[in-house]
């Protein structure tokens, strides 16, 4: 099992967590910008020729931004939370979703808290281990302690170096 990445977001919307693990090689990913990589597999240096011209509307950056990631992310889990609610009721929940190349394990606490990581396509239901995360070290590290903020605003995430360190070890113990 490999665990991408890990993300919470608060009831307003902002993402005040995330955390990179294990970095996947996908086209539109977390990360430093990188020059866009030739069309149809041709180099310029190999026949001379340019790439073709995408125009505007078609080109797309190598890498997005952690927080344009999030974003999306956040983006993901509204639309298909919200699908499943109208097709099931307001008694089913979502939980996850997989691709081709990962999985979106969710879990949403009462106060609207949404805890998301993304793991390989192989990976069992994470939706206990993300309970356990958040009883067991958010509460624990970020709720109680009297220094942290009870809204984030303004983009101010979690910033606590024993949740950090507890939810590498966690997570490094669940692999």
């Amino acid at each position: 099992m490999v665990v991408y990445s890990f993300y919470i977001f608060d009831r307003h919307t902002e993402c005040i967590y995330s955390r990179l693990w294990a970095r996947q090689d996908r086209p539109l990913s977390t990360g430093t910008t990188a020059a866009a990589q030739p069309f149809s597999g041709s180099s310029e240096a190999s026949n001379g020729a340019l790439p073709p011209d995408l125009g505007p509307a078609r080109a797309r950056p190598a890498r997005l931004s952690a927080k344009d990631d999030a974003k999306l992310i956040f983006g993901t889990i509204f639309s298909l939370r919200n699908m499943v609610r109208k097709l099931g009721g307001p008694d089913d929940s979502f939980i996850s979703f997989r691709t081709g190349q990962y999985k979106l394990h969710y879990y949403e606490t009462p106060t609207n808290i949404k805890f998301v990581m993304l793991t390989d396509t192989q990976t069992l239901n994470m939706r206990n281990v993300l309970h356990q995360i958040y009883v067991n070290l958010y509460v624990e590290f970020v709720v109680k302690n009297p220094l942290s903020p009870v809204e984030h605003s303004g983009g101010e995430g979690v910033a606590n170096e024993l949740f950090e360190l507890a939810l590498d070890q966690f997570v490094k113990g669940v692999l």
